[in-house]
């Protein structure tokens, strides 16, 4: 079992930047590729970046490609997502999940398998 906590959402102007965290607890973190998704109101969770378990690759939505930034320390047992330049349509709860495939980075919720609580992400024009 892994436990993961988000925190770092909050309230901010477009064009604005935020830095969300994910505290994993439980098994070897560094045995997990790590993903982040968000779900809007009205919509289905839909995946933004997924990282490695070595942090060696990384992937992206096109939507958030260029602006936001996945990356994880081992050490710490936590993955980050850095993001920038933010627009109204990034409001979402942001969640983070743990997947035990470390061969493929899978961008599909069902292929993960710990999920976090998520944390709101509100961007005001």
């Amino acid at each position: 079992q892994v436990q993961l906590v988000e925190s770092g959402g909050g309230l901010v102007q477009a064009g604005g930047s935020l830095r969300l965290s994910c505290a994993a607890s439980g098994h070897t973190f560094s045995s997990y590729n790590m993903g982040w998704f968000r779900q809007a109101p009205g919509k289905e969770r839909e995946f933004v970046a997924a990282i490695s378990w070595s942090g060696g690759s990384t992937y992206y939505a096109d939507s958030v490609k260029g602006r936001f930034t996945i990356s994880r320390d081992n050490a710490k047992n936590t993955v980050y997502l850095q993001m920038n330049s933010l627009k109204p349509e990034d409001t979402a709860v942001y969640y983070c999940a743990a997947d035990r495939d470390t061969v493929i980075i899978w961008t599909t919720t069902s292929r993960y398998d710990y999920w976090g609580q998520g944390t709101q992400v509100t961007v005001s024009s």
